[in-house]
């Protein structure tokens, strides 16, 4: 089986068109950050300490500014340019994440149905979630052939009714909009014609930096003039979820600053708070570990996936199955901030899923 990857990487250009790649000094410059020293960068890097120094002086000429200084007691630190371009690295690769993945498993996916035409791929639909990334990575190592495509919660669960997928992955919030969400869902979901399976619960909130700065509470800061938010798209369980949350404490999404500006992923969301282009986001904790950001819990909530009751016996999905209910997965999952796998391979009803009964 092939496998294929796509990975976002920043690349300098001269005038005349001359390329210089900053993929090999970006993890030696986040090595340097953490050892303070740019031998003990070299050395876990496996390079010469006389390599290294030239790869950081080259970019440096060619930025035509310092990566580094030196730092009584410190060592060797970051500089702010530094800083930018290890900073500028994280933001694109979590920005692009998420289309990168869902590129490579569309290639990937041709070019393996051209070498094996009778190999069963598991199609995936789902809201971009980390629970289900950790689960299109156990499957890759058990060697159960994977196409994901990230997409908004209501399109994974339409593209399920319309046979594209076997897996259709969406979430619900716990409590009282439950019953509200679960509208969105219930055109294409048949009680007698689908299962759902639990994927995890997990807990979505507000993102904001290190020490919290603006001393924001909850929601309702969101409406404050010194305040910018990046938000999630149109259309994605996330938004829909927050613009239930607001009405209900009477804050109105039009008035906050930043509310049309959005972003694809959780990750995007926590890279733009951390870039400092915002001062709050919304979405799952452990985008915010990730980004060293501070945490307010606002809402628990299910994720699901949604599939045909008579392919559960099908190879492909009791393999799936199997992994959900592996203690390997469970134990990676649990590792997630926010994320709690204690109910994660459970076959549950869609009625029952849906009211959260």
């Amino acid at each position: 089986m092939v496998d294929v990857q796509c990975r976002a990487e920043l690349v300098l250009r001269d005038a005349d068109g001359r390329e210089t790649s900053l993929s090999a000094v970006v993890p030696l410059l986040l090595l340097v950050s953490q050892t303070g020293s740019i031998a003990n960068a070299a050395s876990a890097k496996g390079l010469s300490y006389r390599h290294a120094w030239g790869l950081l002086r080259e970019i440096e000429a060619r930025l035509g500014g310092a990566l580094i200084t030196k730092s009584r007691g410190r060592g060797s630190v970051l500089s702010e340019l530094g800083e930018s371009v290890l900073r500028a690295q994280r933001i694109s690769g979590e920005r692009l994440d998420a289309p990168l993945q869902s590129v490579a498993t569309e290639v990937a996916h041709e070019l393996n149905r051209r070498l094996a035409r009778e190999a069963a791929q598991v199609r995936i639909h789902a809201s971009h979630g980390y629970a289900v990334a950790t689960l299109v990575r156990a499957l890759g190592v058990e060697r159960i052939p994977v196409d994901i495509k990230y997409r908004e919660s209501a399109e994974a669960v339409s593209a399920l009714a319309r046979g594209e997928c076997e897996l259709a992955g969406f979430h619900l919030p716990v409590g009282e909009f439950r019953s509200t969400c679960a509208q969105i869902y219930r055109e294409f979901l048949d009680p007698e014609r689908h299962q759902l399976i639990h994927l995890t619960r997990r807990t979505q909130g507000l993102f904001l930096p290190k020490g919290n700065p603006k001393h924001i509470e909850g929601l309702h800061d969101l409406a404050r003039d010194d305040v910018r938010f990046v938000n999630r798209q149109p259309g994605s369980g996330t938004r829909m979820l927050l613009d239930l949350s607001l009405r209900s404490i009477g804050v109105d999404p039009d008035q906050i600053n930043g509310y049309a500006t959005t972003e694809l992923t959780h990750s995007a969301i926590a890279a733009f708070v951390a870039s400092g282009m915002a001062d709050l986001g919304f979405g799952v904790q452990p985008a915010a570990q990730h980004f060293a950001l501070d945490f307010i819990p606002v809402i628990d909530e299910d994720y699901f996936f949604a599939c045909e009751r008579s392919r559960l016996n099908e190879a492909r999905l009791a393999s799936v199955l199997d992994v959900l209910k592996s203690d390997a997965f469970n134990v990676s999952v649990a590792h997630l901030e926010g994320y709690d796998p204690a109910r994660c391979g459970l076959l549950v009803g869609v009625e029952e899923g849906l009211s959260g009964a």
